[in-house]
């Protein structure tokens, strides 16, 4: 197979360059050439897509698939599927469950309504961009372009840094506010699973719209938690905490606790996905025990969550140690 990645260098793009290598595919990556190492064997290509002309690198190219990972502005995607229309037979963009309409119930599935976006798009939130880059893989792909709505993305290579905070913060040792309940249903994707299962389905040929992400309950908070007490070595006492105290205390769900999204809140359907479609299409998600210890020995090697290639730095997800000690008094 003959792989075109658009970026390459980041969390996702990373791992499907990665695995597509291991498979002994013929890579190219496409990127302005400004961060990361491509691997031995796969070919760079420069440009920059927001720039006039900045797809002409891939002037006279053939591939067989190509993965777009882009979150920024829809006509970039546009332009992309424009031009490597007739060099391309498959288009697979990496998506996200956010471009569902709100309210979006638990068990939504890909049939749901999507925002309201444009392919010609400069600018939007996050969902809007998401849908309006599906939107533009589908006008010039069609059947030919694969949707993959992502979930909760974890796993080595994390460029936001939830699980790393998990980790860092277990490491420190000590009473850790450990948001519950214990058995609360988590659902999450490892990178390398998504990337297997998208070059799985784009050798393939497959199209349309898929949640990619595990079951609800694949591993709960009790089970991830207890997974980074045992892979740090620290310790450190979980103090499980019912939610009530943590959201009357003013802390954010997913933000000031990552990946924790308590039963009741208006986002609980963000870890209650739909995923028949998925897995029905050969989807299979690694044990939580890989994930965390594959991260944590990641997280050693690079020492630090690594900022996400071209786009601004996020702010910081995690509690403030002061405001833990606080509640946990």
């Amino acid at each position: 197979m003959r792989l075109l990645m658009l970026g390459g260098t980041g969390f996702v793009g990373g791992a499907v360059v990665t695995e597509a290598a291991r498979r002994g595919w013929s890579v190219t990556v496409f990127n302005r050439g400004l961060h990361g190492v491509a691997p031995v064997g796969v070919r760079r290509l420069r440009g920059d897509r927001t720039a006039p002309d900045g797809l002409a690198a891939l002037t006279g190219g053939e591939w067989d698939l190509v993965v777009d990972t882009w979150d920024g502005a829809p006509r970039a995607v546009r332009d992309a599927a424009r031009a490597l229309a007739s060099s391309v037979r498959h288009y697979c963009y990496v998506s996200s469950g956010s471009v569902y309409t709100e309210p979006v119930q638990p068990g939504t599935a890909e049939d749901a309504p999507v925002v309201e976006a444009s392919a010609d798009a400069v600018d939007g939130d996050y969902p809007q961009l998401k849908a309006g880059g599906e939107r533009a893989a589908v006008e010039v792909f069609g059947e030919r372009a694969l949707l993959a709505r992502a979930g909760l993305i974890l796993g080595p290579g994390e460029d936001i840094g939830r699980l790393p905070w998990w980790l860092r913060r277990i490491a420190r040792g000590g009473a850790v506010l450990a948001p519950g309940p214990r058995d609360l249903p988590v659902q999450y994707i490892d990178v390398r699973d998504l990337a297997i299962w998208l070059l799985d389905r784009g050798a393939e040929g497959a199209g349309g719209a898929y949640n990619v992400v595990s079951r609800t309950g694949h591993t709960t908070m009790g089970e991830l938690l207890d997974a980074a007490v045992a892979v740090t070595g620290a310790d450190a006492a979980l103090r499980w905490t019912d939610p009530g105290p943590i959201l009357a205390a003013g802390i954010e769900p997913w933000n000031d606790l990552p990946i924790w999204i308590p039963v009741g809140h208006e986002y609980r359907w963000l870890q209650e996905m739909g995923i028949e479609r998925a897995y029905a299409a050969g989807l299979v998600c690694r044990p939580v025990a890989e994930t965390v210890a594959d991260t944590w020995r990641w997280l050693g090697e690079v020492g630090r969550v690594p900022a996400r290639a071209g786009r601004p730095a996020r702010a910081t997800v995690g509690l403030d140690p002061e405001r833990e000690v606080a509640l946990l008094k």
